[in-house]
């Protein structure tokens, strides 16, 4: 791979603005947050737009408002509450849908410029019914137009002097619970600073890089979810430590349980 990838994704980019600028759907998140590093050094001006709500957890939002300022690109908060969505709140295999046309809508009524997101192209082999939403609401992926997938824009984020390029993904918090549960601000709250505490105790032992997932895979159970091979680095004691960490910041919950994944993605949409 080299920097000469970056020239479609310009290209794109050029095409999607109007007189050089364009809304962009900004996360925070390895895509979105690419994205905006890419526009911001081809000169392109992006606004970036951050949907606020129960469903993203407040570290994100505190992440992608301090990179913004950081880099100079203009912000703007968007509060959107998808809980009342009636495939939300059913739980529904079509929730993810459900919850990208209303985000969208409302993100496209903040701006008359064209918006674009962070979909890329390796999200064409997982299942994201979310992009079939950006898709009807005629929202531009220039990184996915661009044919670059993962790899490409760690690698480019790498070469090009972003911060954290090996950032890890940081899906929505309705994510966590399984189809067919009903999703309310407490139980994402609690899920949130769960993690949270989880992330904090990771740092505290230099282990950033460590991966994770907490679900509650039932009313009466909550996982802890890591990567199979990160876990076995873990010390007996440390593993322990951890799961009383997540469980302090959950009162009122389940003792949360180690769980070892292959995976940490699609987890309900596997079982």
């Amino acid at each position: 791979m080299d920097l000469t990838l970056l020239a479609g994704l310009r290209q794109t980019m050029y095409e999607a603005a109007k007189d050089g600028a364009f809304a962009l759907a900004y996360s925070g998140g390895l895509d979105s947050r690419f994205l905006a590093h890419a526009a911001k050094l081809s000169g392109l001006k992006p606004l970036l737009l951050h949907v606020t709500g129960p469903h993203v957890p407040p570290e994100e939002t505190r992440f992608a408002r301090t990179w913004a300022e950081k880099n100079a690109l203009p912000f703007r908060e968007v509060p959107v509450n998808p809980l009342n969505l009636p495939p939300v709140a059913a739980g529904s295999r079509e929730r993810c849908y459900a919850c990208k046309k209303e985000l969208f809508t409302r993100l496209l009524a903040e701006s008359s410029l064209p918006l674009c997101d962070g979909t890329n192209a390796s999200d064409a082999s997982a299942y994201r019914p979310g992009i079939r939403a950006v898709r009807e609401l005629g929202v531009i992926s220039p990184l996915a137009l661009a044919g670059l997938g993962k790899k490409e824009i760690h690698f480019l984020a790498e070469q090009t002097g972003m911060e954290q390029p090996m950032q890890k993904a940081r899906p929505c918090l309705l994510t966590r619970l399984p189809y067919g549960a009903t999703p309310t601000e407490a139980i994402l709250a609690a899920v949130a600073a769960g993690e949270e505490a989880a992330r904090a105790a990771l740092a505290r032992h230099n282990m950033e890089n460590v991966d994770l997932r907490l679900r509650l895979v039932a009313p009466d159970r909550v996982e802890l979810h890591l990567i199979a091979s990160d876990m076995e680095i873990m010390s007996v004691p440390f593993r322990e430590k951890l799961v009383q960490c997540v469980h302090a910041a959950m009162p009122g919950y389940p003792r949360p349980v180690l769980s070892a994944q292959e995976s940490l993605s699609g987890f309900f949409d596997r079982t």
